[in-house]
């Protein structure tokens, strides 16, 4: 829920080499055995594997551009290309539906863990396809033996499926010290856990963690099977320590998308950072190199800052919706900054009204939270909405997981986050969790997720 500056810089938009490029199985197996490998098309016109299209089961495959500026497929019909110099599930289209989950590595083993990196990039690319997550599929092979695709995404499309993956910092050297899989001195030295701040109510159990993995989709039964089996792959490797089911983005990253609303019932990143605007992605954005010298293997990459961030609705639903806005800083109806204008209308911190005061409030969330109070950093945001029940108290458990991309954490967001910890908003907040992943560049084909760290 943080700011983000109007008045961007336009980059050119270059289009991936992927861009249109019709998203095949990167893994086929021989006929035999793929009888069901396929998501779609295998349903009732005897289609063979070959002839299934990636997007329509009509045979038109949609294969959209990880830079959103493609034209939009139908619903549910567009697939993103897992291979490519960033990864996918940042500056994608923020798809409608998210599954994240983090996992502790449970094996001291570098090969093990480099074996577990390979083949997750392998089912990764399987499934952002719309295929299975092994090459056999979910109802075929051995008859005595597990599936290798749970298939309970049997007959859906790719559904917009993005796979992304970091790595967080106890990867490298974990709580007792060790180094475990002899890549410490590679660690960049922005990777740290993030400090305690002000207001933190931090559940260790939904906190920090070894390796992380963002699936966005669509659909939420696609997100949901793209961890059940990445998490099935990594079975006496990793151990699950927590994840988050995410409905309704919080935000846009591409022109070509409408503003959302968070769960306080107001548009939420007017301003966030798009994928079009090539320039201030690549400055705010992906990791430059030579930033570090330590990590020139996260070049290409990016930071993810992750919070949960639990929102006191029913004390907020009883306030006015004058008390609403002031501590917004913007119109509720249309976004707009309470100094005028439309949503899209950069704030005017100077602008007075009765009793001299300002029309936006020195501690509204938009005043605090503005590049133009942070020294013109921006984040490129990825927030969703989600309801986990209610609590013991008989409330909601509900709230906005934030997340984040920046270039670096330490001018980025930490100095950021320190502000609006007190800013008028914070009185209705809850930060419960939190974590930071350096998230690796993008995979070539015949390569696997992080491999320049663990062999260059």
């Amino acid at each position: 829920m943080v700011e983000q500056d109007p008045d961007r810089r336009s980059g050119d938009v270059e289009h991936d080499e992927s861009v249109r490029r019709q998203a095949q199985d990167p893994e086929p197996a021989p006929s035999a055995t793929r009888s069901t490998v396929a998501r779609r098309g295998l349903l009732a016109a005897g289609v063979g594997v070959a002839g299934v299209g990636v997007g329509l089961a009509g045979g038109t495959a949609w294969a959209a551009s990880r830079d959103g500026s493609d034209d939009q497929p139908p619903p549910g019909s567009r697939s993103y290309p897992f291979y490519g110099s960033h990864q996918a599930g940042i500056v994608t289209p923020a798809q409608d539906r998210l599954h994240f989950a983090t996992f502790d590595v449970s094996t001291t083993s570098r090969s093990e863990l480099t074996a577990l990196l390979q083949a997750w990039t392998q089912a990764a690319a399987r499934m952002t396809t719309g295929h299975g997550a092994g090459s056999i599929g979910p109802t075929s092979g051995d008859y005595d033996a597990p599936p290798d695709d749970t298939g309970e995404a049997i007959g859906l499309p790719a559904s917009g499926l993005t796979i992304t993956f970091g790595f967080g910092p106890s990867l490298f050297r974990d709580d007792h010290g060790r180094d475990r899989f002899g890549i410490d001195d590679r660690r960049p030295v922005a990777l740290q856990r993030l400090p305690h701040f002000p207001g933190d109510q931090l559940v260790p159990a939904q906190s920090d963690g070894d390796l992380c993995i963002q699936a966005c989709a669509d659909d939420p039964q696609v997100a949901v099977h793209a961890i059940r089996n990445l998490a099935r792959i990594g079975f006496g490797t990793v151990a699950l320590r927590w994840s988050q089911l995410g409905f309704g983005r919080t935000s846009s990253t591409s022109t070509g998308q409408s503003t959302p609303r968070n769960l306080f019932g107001f548009k939420d990143g007017t301003a966030n950072l798009k994928a079009e605007h090539r320039v201030d992605v690549d400055e705010h954005v992906w990791v430059r190199r030579g930033a570090d010298h330590r990590a020139d293997w996260l070049t290409g990459g990016s930071y993810l800052i992750t919070r949960k961030i639990n929102m006191s609705v029913e004390t907020w639903d009883r306030q006015s919706l004058r008390e609403q806005e002031a501590v917004i800083g913007r119109t509720k109806a249309e976004g707009a900054p309470l100094s005028g204008g439309t949503e899209f209308s950069a704030p005017d911190f100077a602008v007075k009204g009765r009793g001299d005061q300002p029309l936006i409030a020195t501690d509204s969330h938009v005043r605090i939270a503005h590049p133009s109070q942070n020294n013109g950093a921006q984040m490129l945001r990825r927030g969703y909405n989600f309801f986990d029940g209610s609590n013991g108290l008989g409330r909601m458990d509900a709230g906005l997981f934030f997340m984040a991309y920046v270039t670096d954490p330490r001018t980025h967001y930490i100095p950021i986050q320190n502000k609006v910890s007190r800013d008028a908003m914070a009185e209705y907040l809850l930060h419960t969790g939190s974590a930071i992943f350096a998230v690796p560049p993008g995979v070539p084909k015949g390569g696997y997720v992080g491999q320049d760290l663990f062999e260059s």
